[in-house]
């Protein structure tokens, strides 16, 4: 009897043991999901750009960036990726929440607070034009980028750059949604402003001062991409375009008459008094702009200080689209 009541408690008892080893290799860290092991990876993926000063390395959908350029601010924004520096002093009016306290001033578009963007540690630095003389300094604090226009072939360039963001960021399929949107409301434009034949002119106002642009420039996108006729095939190209007078405009004679005034990023509200001085003069009042009434005042904080961006381009059609008097 003895023997029978010990074999059964060596039984009970292994098979106790039995239970705790198995219960104690599944309370070990559960191993990852396929979905899971994809998705670590690619946080950690390791990706090389290659852009207009060089390349950058680094690991895809980084999570501290620095902006300065608005066109791919508004293009972050508008694929809802978080950033963490902006440079606040010139933001247009449509971005105005990145002046608040939570994202770090870098400094100005032209002067980088190199300082303040080194303690940031940034993950990835973006830049265009305007920062193209820091580009080395910046990229020994970060991988830098340069994601400017090159306004010889606006939209290649344009779309080349938003693909680079979804490829960093993962937001390839959200990136073409909004270039088919944009490409849309262009083929609309450019249809209209073909099938009208008549030509126009671009000019930046800046302190009472003409300066035209033409095909190829910085502005080079109204007859490039957008399709009006140059009034003026032979305006030189510049960053800040051909100085002309009143009696230029005149005798041009464009059949539309675009103004960016730069009046409006010095804080003016609405077009200034000196861009209207400078525009509708006795001799501008002459060309066949004025009597049809289509001289057009664009929106300098599209045209000046972004551009290139999913927003910024596809606000620099529509507005064309929907002011203009064919």
């Amino acid at each position: 009897m003895n023997k029978k009541i010990l074999v059964l408690f060596m039984a009970v008892l292994l098979a106790v043991f039995t239970a705790a080893c198995g219960s104690g290799s599944n309370s070990a860290a559960p191993s990852q999901t396929p979905e899971a092991s994809n998705g670590a990876a690619k946080e950690s993926e390791e990706i090389t750009i290659k852009h207009k000063l060089g390349e950058a390395k680094l690991k895809k959908n980084p999570q501290n960036v620095v902006v300065f350029d608005y066109g791919v601010l508004d293009s972050l924004d508008k694929l809802g990726i978080e950033v963490k520096g902006v440079a606040q002093s010139s933001i247009p009016p449509y971005l105005e929440k990145f002046k608040d306290a939570k994202y770090t001033n870098i400094g100005s578009l032209k002067e980088p607070d190199f300082e303040k963007i080194n303690a940031m540690k940034p993950d990835v630095i973006f830049i265009s034009g305007r920062q193209q003389d820091a580009y080395e300094e910046l990229n020994k604090i970060a991988p830098t980028i340069f994601l400017g226009v090159d306004t010889t072939k606006y939209m290649e360039s344009f779309t080349e750059n938003m693909k680079t963001l979804g490829t960093i960021f993962g937001k390839e399929a959200q990136v073409d949604e909004e270039l088919a949107k944009i490409n849309d409301s262009i083929k609309q434009l450019n249809e209209k402003a073909t099938a009208s034949g008549k030509n126009a002119l671009i000019v930046l106002v800046n302190e009472g001062k003409l300066s035209a642009y033409g095909p190829g420039s910085r502005f080079g996108i109204l007859h490039d991409v957008f399709g009006f006729a140059a009034v003026d095939k032979n305006i030189e190209v510049s960053t800040h375009g051909q100085s002309v007078s009143a009696e230029y405009v005149a005798e041009k004679d464009p059949d539309y008459l675009f103004v960016v005034d730069r009046g409006v990023i010095s804080g003016n509200q609405g077009v200034s008094a000196a861009a209207k001085e400078a525009v509708e003069n006795d001799l501008v009042k002459n060309t066949k702009a004025f009597k049809n009434g289509n001289i057009i005042y664009l929106d300098a904080n599209y045209w000046y200080l972004s551009g290139g961006g999913l927003v910024s381009t596809a606000n620099m059609a529509d507005e064309i689209l929907k002011d203009i008097k064919w």
